[in-house]
């Protein structure tokens, strides 16, 4: 069931009219008002039983809202392409969640994207369409689509990049939304865009990436494809070392990527591993470039038009950016609180004077109050411009040395001027049994706890502040597990007809500065009852830094001693109680008040 609007007449900047996008900062995917009244109709029709559920969710999944584990309500998933945010977007995201979302939250994820929960299904589209007045569109944030597109929120600001990858990725975005090969294909694409030689985007985890390479002077990318986390977790290799990007070569070598990949019915039947790394792992990627020019060969290529001109969106930040301030702050009473959070969230642009906040967001969680919040600091003192990153915080860009004070001040008002992003004390997770139907265990309440027990370990040690931990409900990985320094993943420990909540660790992942690199974590063999995470994480911190050599780093120092040492350490933790009175924590999953049980449903990643 596809939305009648996509054949019908669009306004200014749809898909029917692609030669007049209108370039207005943050409006990135074309918006199709009939999509909206499309999904009144439909839900209206699945609401009074004339339409098969199964049949609906397919229709309701390309609109970005997905289901949760409580009945009647849903996720909605919009996107945020290469993490890009304006004020008046935080704004309108704050409006809606105050209409519609009785958590009173927005949460950034680990695909960059922005997602409301615990919407009414009648809600939806009013949602939605509210969104989409601030140019936000949740257009395949759900599906076997191109999902949102991810990029380093510090391209275009930082040195090293061989050119920002930006308005690239938004070309790519703008290809591919409603394209009719990626509508329906075995299983979802994700994507990443990057520059830096940090790999800040993680491209190495991703089903296609695109890293930028100058040759001969000429803007191209390197393309890898078959990346993943979940079950089979793989590395995706390189398909080409270099391919063009101001032909729109790059385009053309993706759909010709996708055109294969949507004709493997061998992996429809099995859709839990119908993803694109499970064909490189079957047939080598040496077999998919040689079908891959074996299908660029075909009549399509000469109908199809991969000029890039009218799809380009370069925002130019620089012109927005603020003027010197005629007065500023400075501290009183508060520099070495400063002094912590500009050590660790503020970074120097490549352009003189300038300046990039990293601001930690606990969760990824953002209220209506700090939304405004942060729109109004972007307007006063940032080009107008920021970016979410991979791992739910956000990134200010254009802010003047100057102003830096001032910002931290301001952030602090909504109490977001912690110090420490992406340090050991900003942990990751995904919703776990918050929302998800996936969920075995509540992560985000073992997140809480975690962030609990490091404040009161008062961790200070410069090669400790660097460990990055990471936890998921289930195996699938949305929080990227797989590459954490310590990582967990949601399971269960039977102990006659009770359930303990539990976890899988993994040791010794790795992403970001300064390779780029990345490299998936060894799974230990044991289980750890949830309620005993904490002082397991807190054992192997403390004997890190009594046992490591001079200068060791975590994942070095894991290498060294090996996983079993790091089993020795927390053996009897994962030895399950028996049920009593006195023991019932441990049978109750952190942040729930009941016993636990293993409820899960079926996911709709993968309908």
């Amino acid at each position: 069931m596809e939305p009648t609007s996509i054949k019908s007449g669009g306004r200014r900047g749809s898909l029917d009219n692609p030669e007049v996008y209108e370039n207005v900062p943050g409006h990135i995917i074309p918006i199709l008002e009939r999509e909206f009244d499309d999904f009144d109709n439909e839900a209206e029709k699945f609401l009074a039983g004339d339409t098969p559920e199964t049949e609906f969710i397919g229709f309701r999944l390309k609109q970005g809202v997905y289901g949760q584990r409580q009945p009647d309500v849903q996720m909605i998933r919009a996107k945020v392409p290469m993490g890009g945010m304006t004020p008046e977007q935080f704004e309108c995201y704050a409006d809606v969640i105050e209409k519609y979302a009785p958590l009173n939250k927005g949460h950034v994820t680990t695909r960059q994207n922005i997602q409301i929960h615990h919407i009414p299904l009648r809600d939806a589209a009013k949602a939605i369409r509210e969104l989409s007045e601030a140019g936000i569109s949740s257009r395949e944030g759900c599906g076997n689509t191109v999902r949102n597109v991810t990029g380093d929120p510090w391209a275009g600001v930082i040195d090293g990049e061989p050119f920002d990858c930006t308005p690239y990725g938004i070309a790519y975005v703008r290809y591919f939304v409603r394209h009719p090969t990626t509508q329906l294909m075995p299983r979802k694409v994700k994507t990443a865009f990057n520059g830096d030689p940090a790999d800040r985007a993680i491209t190495g985890i991703h089903d296609i990436a695109f890293l930028a390479r100058v040759r001969d002077g000429e803007r191209g990318f390197e393309v890898r494809v078959g990346g993943g986390t979940a079950i089979m977790p793989r590395i995706a290799p390189t398909l080409y070392e270099f391919v063009t990007a101001d032909d729109g070569e790059y385009l053309k070598i993706a759909e010709a990527v996708f055109r294969i990949f949507d004709r493997q019915e061998w992996l429809r039947k099995n859709r839990a591993r119908a993803r694109l790394k499970v064909f490189v792992d079957k047939f080598g990627i040496d077999e998919l470039r040689r079908q891959v020019e074996e299908e660029l060969e075909g009549d399509w290529v000469d109908e199809r038009d991969f000029s890039i001109d009218h799809l380009l969106f370069d925002d130019d930040e620089e012109a927005g950016a603020p003027r010197v301030p005629a007065a500023y702050g400075t501290p009183n009473g508060d520099l070495s609180e400063f002094e912590r959070f500009a050590a660790s969230s503020v970074e120097p642009q490549k352009q003189d004077g300038f300046s990039t906040v990293h601001i930690h967001i606990p969760r990824g969680d953002l209220t209506p109050e700090q939304m405004r919040g942060l729109a109004a600091i972007m307007r006063r003192f940032t080009g107008g411009y920021a970016r979410t990153t991979v791992h739910q915080n956000l990134v200010l860009r254009w802010v003047r040395d100057e102003s830096v004070y001032d910002v931290w001040r301001a952030l602090a008002e909504l109490d977001l001027g912690q110090p420490g992003a992406d340090e050991i004390d900003d942990v990751v997770s995904c919703p776990g049994t918050d929302s998800c139907k996936l969920g075995i265990t509540s992560s985000m309440g073992l997140n809480l706890a975690l962030r609990e027990r490091l404040a009161e370990m008062q961790v200070t040690d410069p090669l400790t502040r660097k460990i990055h931990l990471k936890m998921s409900g289930c195996p699938n990985g949305c929080s990227q597990h797989h590459i954490a320094n310590i990582g967990f993943y949601g399971a269960s420990i039977k102990v006659g007809d009770n359930t303990i909540p539990a976890y899988i660790p993994h040791i010794g992942g790795q992403y970001g500065a300064p390779t780029g690199e990345v490299a998936y974590g060894a799974r230990l063999k044991l289980r750890l009852p949830a309620k005993r995470v904490p002082e397991a994480v807190e054992r192997w911190l403390r004997w890190y830094e009594a046992e490591r050599e001079e200068g060791e780093e975590f994942n070095d120092f894991a290498r060294r001693v090996g996983t079993s040492a790091f089993e020795d350490q927390v053996r009897e933790l994962s030895l399950p109680v028996e049920f009593s009175i006195e023991t019932m924590d441990s049978f109750i999953d952190w942040s729930r008040n009941v016993p636990f049980q293993v409820i899960r449903g079926e996911g709709e990643c993968a309908v």
